[in-house]
């Protein structure tokens, strides 16, 4: 219980730190760095889902339970996506209201942090033994962090303070915890969830990465260096699984 404390706190804190930057700069990122940030988020992700979450779901279930796992996770992301308008957080123009467009970019991302949070209290009440949670919580961050900076990047550039900024974008990250404690205690009291939990959590990291990494980090002829972010990302997730 400690441990998913720290991890989902470290974790969801992540999105506050990878908006520290906001404070100094004086503009915004390049269309290229911010895709290579989404592209090596979509790497460290994708591993974490295919070499931790799904492997584990199927040594502690069948491949029924993955597959029904899977299914229900894309599908709640899918119903996510649905009930709160996308906003591509790369190519936003102006064309609303500010303070409208700032609360549905707000609401977008902390409805899609979520699922996230739910996968590290799966991950940690499923994985005390092999350090699941900590490797799930680390791949949360890693996608936390440039998730953050764009957050911020976007209020900052619609006229709002670099301080104000970095607190609303802190602020989408906290749901995690309280959602994280949520998938802690339903694996924890139903150890047969424990599989589908799983499942559900590697169902909602491959639809975030196909879905929203991938194409946003291809939309502005930066594929080549995305493509090489995305291998690195996966390369440096790969190695922490090994290492711990």
């Amino acid at each position: 219980m400690v441990d998913m404390l720290i991890g989902s706190t470290l974790s969801a804190l992540a999105t506050g730190a990878g908006a520290v930057p906001i404070l100094f700069l004086s503009r915004s990122l390049t269309h290229k760095w911010r895709d290579m940030l989404l592209a090596f988020t979509a790497g460290v992700m994708m591993a974490a889902s295919m070499l931790g979450l799904i492997p584990e779901a199927l040594s502690s279930g069948t491949f029924f339970a993955l597959a029904i796992g899977l299914g229900v996770g894309v599908l709640a992301l899918t119903f996510l996506e649905k009930m709160v308008p996308h906003i591509d957080l790369a190519h936003t123009e102006s064309g609303i209201k500010i303070d409208q467009k700032a609360l549905l970019v707000l609401a977008a991302i902390t409805l899609h942090n979520i699922p996230e949070g739910l996968s590290v209290g799966v991950s940690y009440a499923s994985g005390e033994q092999n350090h699941m949670g900590d490797l799930i919580a680390l791949a949360i961050g890693f996608q936390n962090a440039p998730e953050g900076l764009l957050v911020a990047l976007f209020l900052f550039n619609q006229q709002i303070s670099k301080g104000k900024a970095f607190l609303m974008a802190t602020g989408t990250g906290l749901i995690e915890l309280v959602a994280s404690v949520i998938g802690f205690y339903l694996t924890s009291i139903v150890d047969a969830l424990v599989p589908y939990g799983l499942a559900f959590a590697a169902g909602a990291m491959l639809f975030i990465i196909y879905k929203e990494l991938i194409p946003e980090s291809h939309g502005d002829g930066n594929e080549q260096s995305s493509t090489y972010s995305f291998i690195i990302g996966l390369l440096v997730m790969v190695f922490l699984i090994e290492t711990f």
